[in-house]
């Protein structure tokens, strides 16, 4: 691709909604020329690049293509996508930290958390692990003249999950539909569905397997390593990450100003004890006016009770909208990638 940076947004729902949201808080506001039913966007500030407003299921593959430089999507759409179809998911392997090739994941968001699992009826009593369930995969044929039934939108992560864990005997039932509720119409014996809070399948009957947890999924910003990165695009998702690096940075840190006076070993000190960095002297940089730096938020309570002790007058903490630094680690590890 030779034409600008293009990221691909879902197209609806909450997950647009957080997507826009997390956008306008990182200082990339989103402009949709002709309204909301616009099927493309432009970043105010950022000219070479463009966002396309695409369907769900329909980002992944785009990503998977080099159609699209960026996207925002669900862990468990990727791994359906692009994943290896005959690539076992065994017991102890994780899907939830990394994206199969050709995709890079950025930063995960924080947002649109839900678990891809493994659920029976609450009336198989026998069944609790997924050893348990290779069992009654078995038992099922020999019983029932056929293999069991299982419902699913995620044909791909299914197969590979009960194949790693020695369920054999099985047939995929295709659910486009609610998943849930397909073993109380007879059309499955068991489902393979995403769930954020598990009320849902409770409500329908089913329980989660122990160990049938086949992902935790998340909303993340992917990179596709199929597409044209050429030197305009390269410069604008850098831009693009340098403004949303900024903004997650200031969110893990509070400001300290500290009434002391400020010293290269009072820095260390807060340094080691606290994780506090970027140290500034106030004044006129010579080490006159307060001690002003930045601490994790977790820690921070702890650093003002000590630059008390160590004899500052007051200490006052403040949030800060954003930290900008030299050296943004969102572009770095893609740009490694490339």
């Amino acid at each position: 691709m030779t034409g600008p940076l293009v990221v691909a947004v879902p197209s609806k729902g909450r997950l647009q909604e957080q997507t826009l949201a997390f956008f306008d808080r990182s200082g990339l506001p989103v402009r949709q020329a002709r309204g909301a039913r616009d099927y493309f966007a432009r970043i105010s500030g950022l000219p070479d690049a463009t966002i396309s407003f695409r369907s769900a299921s329909e980002i992944a593959r785009e990503v998977g293509a080099g159609s699209v430089h960026l996207a925002v999507t669900g862990m468990d759409l990727l791994h359906e996508t692009l994943g290896g179809a005959q690539d076992e998911i065994r017991p102890g392997v994780s899907l939830d930290e990394t994206a199969p090739p050709p995709a890079h994941v950025v930063t995960r968001l924080g947002f649109g958390h839900a678990n891809v699992v493994v659920a029976v009826p609450q009336a198989w009593l026998d069944v609790v692990t997924m050893s348990d369930l290779a069992d009654v995969a078995a038992r099922f044929r020999l019983k029932h003249h056929r293999p069991m039934r299982v419902a699913t939108k995620y044909v791909s992560l299914t197969r590979r999950f009960l194949t790693g864990h020695g369920v054999h005997d099985y047939l995929i039932v295709e659910s486009p539909g609610a998943t849930e509720g397909a073993p109380a119409a007879g059309s499955a014996e068991l489902i393979v569905d995403i769930t954020s809070t598990g009320q849902t399948l409770v409500e329908n009957g089913l329980k989660v397997v122990d160990d049938g947890v086949i992902m935790r999924s998340e909303a993340a910003l992917v990179a596709s390593l199929e597409a044209g990165w050429s030197d305009k695009v390269r410069t604008a998702a850098r831009t693009m990450l340098t403004r949303i690096a900024a903004d997650a940075r200031a969110r893990s840190v509070k400001m300290i100003e500290a009434a002391v006076t400020p010293s290269v070993s009072l820095f260390e000190a807060a340094r080691i004890r606290f994780g506090a960095t970027a140290p500034f002297t106030g004044g006129n940089g010579t080490g006159g006016g307060p001690a002003i730096f930045l601490c994790p938020t977790k820690t921070v309570h702890g650093c003002a009770a000590w630059l008390l002790e160590t004899g500052a007058t007051t200490v006052s903490v403040r949030t800060v909208d954003y930290v900008f630094e030299a050296e943004n680690q969102l572009w770095l590890d893609l740009a490694r990638r490339l």
